[in-house]
């Protein structure tokens, strides 16, 4: 097994998952209530696995029939990267919300079920995250890519696992505005070192 790939996917994948967004917030709202913790991170890790998977597969079997795929979907991954490393920037420069979580009344399990996996598979970014970016990163990787998935995979995991079940202590950190505004900050270098491997590959 190649380590080196795995922890790439695992940092490649952490740096994409770890953005501010509907889904993360969600996770971070069920782990500071308690509710349903464990289903809502599996949950969100097993649609993150199929997506990765995805991927990482059907993106390097279509490169290898249509060759100019890659460079296409290499610059416009990058140039997505540049914009969203921008975009962190600019939220890190002049952000000043702090993430507030509602204590309504315990909703059923069905509806938190529900409203998680509308989050993943309803939003688009998840498939341009997890789908292309990550399936085009790893066309870095021909040989590996198995490797690059489970590192993708396992950053996913961790995430979701530590975004629930450690809410409870993150509470009075990111309910302050600058521990967001470092968050993004961390965010946009992650993804412009992204876009220059992505730029830099011969």
């Amino acid at each position: 097994m190649d380590f080196s790939t795995y922890f790439t996917g695992m940092t490649v994948g952490l740096s994409l998952i770890v953005a501010i967004g509907a889904q993360n917030a969600f996770v971070l709202r069920q782990g500071l209530r308690n509710e349903f913790v464990f289903a809502v991170c599996l949950a969100c890790t097993l649609s993150d696995a199929i997506l990765i998977v995805v991927g990482v597969t059907s993106l390097q079997q279509i490169v290898e029939v249509l060759p100019w795929l890659d460079p296409v979907m290499r610059y416009g991954g990058a140039a997505f990267l540049i914009w969203y490393g921008a975009k962190s920037f600019m939220s890190a420069l002049r952000g000043s919300s702090a993430l507030e979580v509602s204590d309504s009344l315990t909703t059923s399990f069905a509806k938190t079920m529900a409203m998680c996996l509308a989050l993943t598979w309803l939003n688009p970014h998840v498939y341009l995250d997890r789908v292309v970016l990550l399936g085009t990163v790893s066309t870095r990787f021909p040989e590996h890519r198995f490797e690059f998935a489970a590192g993708a995979v396992t950053g996913s995991f961790l995430f979701f696992f530590s975004l629930g079940y450690g809410a409870r202590w993150l509470r009075p950190l990111f309910s302050r505005p600058l521990s967001w505004r470092i968050l993004e900050a961390v965010i946009g270098c992650v993804m412009w070192l992204i876009a220059f491997k992505l730029l830099s590959r011969v």
